[in-house]
């Protein structure tokens, strides 16, 4: 038991503050004996529970041979008790002393510990790669049988959101037949997967019946297609006929979000590909699957579309050789773009030092976006030359605010912006 009365020489009425610092079972058992709800005959079998108690706790965290183990099992105990008690009985301290009355302190121990097995047992990401691992059970419940019950809620709360999260997600993907599984494979997130169950409601209400979950090329065609003939003005997100009632808040939580990213699909001005890139934020935020049977089909029919007699696509210059060197993936372009849009030596990775000379001379003396245009249509391969113009629009259009700021001092976000989008050694 612990007081701390704290007086002053203020007004009567501010005089004195008093804080009970006394865990939540020893104000139990103070109150229950106080009046007369636990008699001798149980306190006395509480006293005998205890040492027992303290006892297993303590071999099966480490040891009960040793004092500091024991007494940290001491500590452990009372607080598992005291958890279970303000748990069940809302923190009432008279029906808490009838728990400890009719059921014995061992069992109140263990309906502590059961609550925190439940607890380690929640999700606690809502990435479907990150699942817990049972090993982890015996170390995390160390860490938890020390925490405040308000430390628990507060967890529980957070952990029960994500379960939620997790079982909406996946009851999307069996309306889709997408196996939790490929989900795993994948790491998606389960609030990604409701932005893309919501969205591809929104855009194609019968999607949901051919049972078919997205790839990216096929919801590229989606949005070609629905571009152009103007459906995209006025989208309705609603709940799903037979959502559970208990996913619906979950799932509307995600309204907001999709409805923020409806301007960019309408916006045809706005490149598909450079929306879709793998590294975009706006695939971040959705989950679409890749598909690269899908996307080689996708290549061939372009070429099929040619007109008879059309000439064929051009090869990659010497120079589009030379320079890239056969690095050709979406970090390494963004490089050598961007160095020819600020003037710079070409280059397809940078050092920290070179990144951080590239954004000072693109703060001094601008950027030209249209230089790394012009080296494209004249070097890349033609039958890449739009994809990768788009690629470069639409790095341009979320970069060049950052890297021509003049508030980022130390060149942080820039800097943290390159290693993300170019290749940036570290």
């Amino acid at each position: 038991m612990s007081e701390t009365t704290e007086t002053s020489a203020m007004p009567m009425d501010h005089a004195i503050q008093l804080h009970d610092a006394r865990p939540f079972f020893d104000k139990v058992l103070a109150h229950g004996v106080q009046h007369g709800i636990i008699d001798v005959q149980r306190l006395a079998a509480i006293n005998a529970d205890g040492p027992k108690g303290i006892v297993q706790i303590a071999r099966y965290f480490g040891s009960e041979f040793l004092r500091p183990e024991l007494e940290k099992a001491r500590d452990r105990m009372v607080n598992l008790i005291s958890l279970y008690l303000l748990e069940t009985t809302g923190g009432d301290l008279g029906k808490a002393a009838l728990s400890l009355r009719d059921h014995s302190l061992l069992s109140r121990s263990k309906g502590g510990s059961d609550m925190l097995k439940r607890l380690i047992a929640m999700p606690e990401s809502s990435n479907f790669g990150m699942a817990g691992y049972d090993d982890a059970q015996t170390s995390l419940l160390a860490v938890w049988s020390l925490r405040s019950h308000a430390e628990y809620r507060a967890e529980f709360a957070r952990r029960s959101e994500i379960a939620q999260a997790i079982a909406a997600a996946q009851w999307f993907a069996e309306q889709y037949d997408l196996d939790t599984d490929e989900l795993e494979a994948a790491g998606a997130d389960a609030e990604a997967v409701i932005r893309t169950g919501l969205l591809v409601q929104a855009l194609a209400p019968r999607a949901m019946d051919q049972g078919e979950w997205p790839h990216t090329v096929a919801f590229e065609r989606l949005v070609t297609a629905l571009r152009k003939k103007k459906q995209l003005r006025s989208p309705q997100l609603r709940l799903p006929a037979g959502l559970p009632a208990d996913m619906r808040a979950v799932v509307e939580g995600q309204f907001e979000a999709v409805l923020a990213d409806f301007p960019k699909l309408l916006d045809s001005a706005v490149p598909l590909r450079t929306l879709l890139r793998p590294t975009g934020a706006f695939r971040a935020r959705y989950f679409l699957l890749d598909d690269p049977l899908a996307e080689v089909d996708s290549y061939h029919r372009s070429l099929d579309a040619l007109e008879e007699g059309a000439e064929p696509p051009l090869l990659a210059s010497k120079l589009w050789t030379r320079t890239t060197q056969g690095n050709e993936d979406e970090h390494s372009l963004l490089t050598l773009f961007l160095c020819l849009a600020a003037g710079a030596p070409k280059k397809t990775l940078l050092t920290e030092k070179t990144a951080a000379s590239l954004v000072r001379k693109i703060r001094k003396h601008g950027l030209q976006p249209d230089l790394a245009e012009e080296f494209i249509r004249s070097h890349a391969p033609g039958a890449y030359q739009q994809d990768y113009i788009a690629l470069w629009t639409g790095f341009v259009q979320e970069a060049s605010r950052t890297l021509s700021s003049d508030m980022d001092y130390q060149l942080h976000d820039a800097l943290a912006l390159l290693r993300r989008e170019c290749n940036v050694m570290p």
